[in-house]
């Protein structure tokens, strides 16, 4: 287990690296959030575990949102990707507590991480599917179907992600 967590940190810190790549070639604002314990306070560890996100970023005019991202390989068969339900449920806490926006953002080596895929993690409880122990950690996880993501190329800027969450929005149900 030591060696798939240490790969899964690896593959975790090589999918940051291209979303920075990406952020800046798009000239797009961002805080890069150090993940060790002597970053955040004694009490945001206590109550949140020390869960945070990867990314502060700031939207011009509209303030900003966190981002968690994430190595994961979309479920050939379902055609869902597995979003941890523990940290799932530790992020909406942390975001109706405080009043934030923090969103997953996923991709991969397959996709040359020239595909990113976000989406909000409150809608990750509304369109997900919890199922019981991964194959690959143990634990509870969300199947998400892959339509319920927001699809950003590698050319696409953050233009493309407002405009498709104002559509969605605005859709008739």
């Amino acid at each position: 287990m030591v060696l798939w967590d240490k790969e899964g940190r690896d593959k975790g810190k090589t999918a940051e690296q291209a979303f920075k790549e990406w952020l800046d070639k798009h000239n797009i604002p961002y805080i890069y959030l150090k993940q060790d314990t002597e970053t955040i306070s004694q009490s945001f560890q206590k109550y949140f575990s020390g869960k945070r996100p990867d990314f502060l970023v700031l939207i011009p005019n509209l303030g900003f949102i966190f981002v968690d991202v994430k190595y994961k390989k979309l479920d050939s068969e379902y055609k869902t990707y597995a979003v941890d339900s523990d940290e799932t449920k530790k992020y909406s806490s942390l975001q109706r507590k405080f009043n934030l926006n923090i969103w997953y953002v996923l991709s991969n080596e397959e996709l040359d991480f020239k595909t990113w895929f976000w989406i909000p993690v409150s809608k990750v409880f509304e369109s997900g599917i919890q199922l019981h122990q991964s194959s690959v950690s143990g634990s509870e996880f969300y199947a998400v179907p892959l339509d319920e993501f927001i699809q950003i190329a590698y050319d696409d800027s953050l233009d493309r992600l407002l405009s498709k969450c104002f559509i969605e929005e605005t859709k008739q149900k």
